[in-house]
């Protein structure tokens, strides 16, 4: 493999800014795409794969490579130097890279790599605790959230059906594969920017993980119902939520960020989405005046993201116990809080995007014996571990309000 100089200079451009400056990895990725116009889509993947695979690994990397931060353009290129090392890449003769200790590179690998903290290239913190909260299967579920996520679209049934859309996007030069037990899901045999296709800018597809598709399911919408996704976001779950009630009854999606929201307006007229009606948050009043007044609410609750590591690697660096103790405080306000817009036998669905029982099942038992919480009864519940589904991992619970 030939390395570019231009490639090379701009992933240690990002690692700088991702590892000084504390900036989201898929930010730095969308912007360094646009440095070179002349760029094919063999280049961009290169740019883009090696960086995360390098911010994946930061702690392994940097322990090889003897640095540490503040992260100089030298102790970035040496990074670089033990990524391409370590995959048998040919390193040029560039001043900006010293010569290379091949040797010991890969002796200093094989030491490391028998502790777990290392091999999996954790903060020591996060170890410990994932430890502490999953046990056994720590081990197992840390090395999957290291493994590249594959891409998983959402066929927009409102507009295609699955089989249709996989034909469609063959013709279209994209492959994909039905994934057994996920009724909407396609995976793209070979990774590609999907965007840019035909059948996205039509509103055939969303992407979106296979776990994350299990959230509107568990809710057990109907069409005319009036249900509310109280944590919408850019409003994933909120079109699938839209797709699953055939387009009749009313969706109201509420988040505190208006800019998202924003997002998910885009998004519903791509979709055809017709029922989903956006609201922001901006004080108690918001949510008091829906008391009682819906069938379903989701409550996908902000938390951790430990369980979609895979694509959101720069998280290990970023998230901190504090805000661990912070976040599990914010959930149970929010449950506590957003549950009495379920009126009497309408369902509540309480899911996360973490693999910390702490999170999850720990919540939903406090709330249960809270005065709020006796209100409800426990339906089920079903936690995804990416060591077990290949996909991300999640959790989520169904209540019933008692009539």
């Amino acid at each position: 493999m030939r390395l570019h100089r231009n490639l090379v200079f701009a992933v240690v451009d990002g690692l700088r800014e991702i590892f000084n400056e504390g900036k989201y990895a898929d930010k730095v990725v969308r912007n360094l795409l646009k440095r070179d116009k002349r760029w094919g889509s063999r280049d961009r993947s290169f740019v883009a794969e090696t960086l995360y695979e390098i911010v994946r690994w930061k702690r392994l990397y940097s322990e090889i490579a003897e640095v540490g931060a503040p992260y100089s353009r030298e102790n970035a290129f040496r990074l670089f130097a033990v990524w391409a090392t370590l995959r048998g890449i040919t390193l040029p003769d560039w001043k900006q890279i010293e010569p290379t200790p091949t040797r010991r590179i890969k002796g200093k690998f094989d030491e490391l790599i028998k502790i777990r903290k290392y091999r999996e290239s954790i903060p020591d913190w996060l170890d410990a605790l994932g430890e502490k909260e999953l046990g056994a299967k720590w081990d197992k579920e840390i090395a999957a959230l290291n493994i590249q996520a594959p891409v998983v679209l959402r066929a927009n049934t409102l507009k295609i059906t699955r089989d249709k859309l996989r034909s469609v996007l063959e013709d279209q030069e994209v492959d994909t594969e039905f994934i057994k037990g996920y009724p909407d899901a396609l995976q793209l045999t070979e990774r590609m920017n999907v965007f840019s296709s035909k059948a996205f800018t039509d509103g055939f597809f969303e992407v979106q993980d296979a776990s994350s598709q299990l959230v509107a399911q568990f809710l057990d919408v109907k069409p005319g119902q009036r249900v509310v996704d109280t944590c919408a976001g850019a409003g994933g779950k909120s079109l699938h939520i839209a797709a699953l009630m055939e387009n009749k009854g009313q969706i109201i999606a509420m988040d505190i960020y208006e800019n998202k929201l924003k997002e998910l307006k885009r998004r519903t007229r791509r979709a055809g989405a017709h029922n989903i009606e956006t609201r922001v948050i901006e004080s108690t009043k918001d949510i008091k005046k829906l008391h009682g007044k819906a069938d379903r609410v989701l409550i996908d609750a902000p938390c951790s993201g430990l369980g979609v590591l895979r694509r959101n690697p720069d998280a290990k660096w970023k998230l901190q116990p504090e805000f661990l103790d912070q976040i599990r405080e914010t959930q149970r306000t929010i449950l506590n809080d957003y549950s009495k817009i379920v009126k009497a036998g309408g369902k509540l669905v309480y899911a996360t995007c973490s693999i910390l029982p702490s999170e999850n099942e720990q919540q939903v038992k406090n709330f249960l014996a809270s005065e709020a919480g006796q209100e409800f009864n426990f339906i089920k519940d079903k936690k995804v571990l990416s060591h077990v589904s290949g996909y991300d991992g999640f959790y989520m619970a169904l209540l019933e309000k008692k009539a």
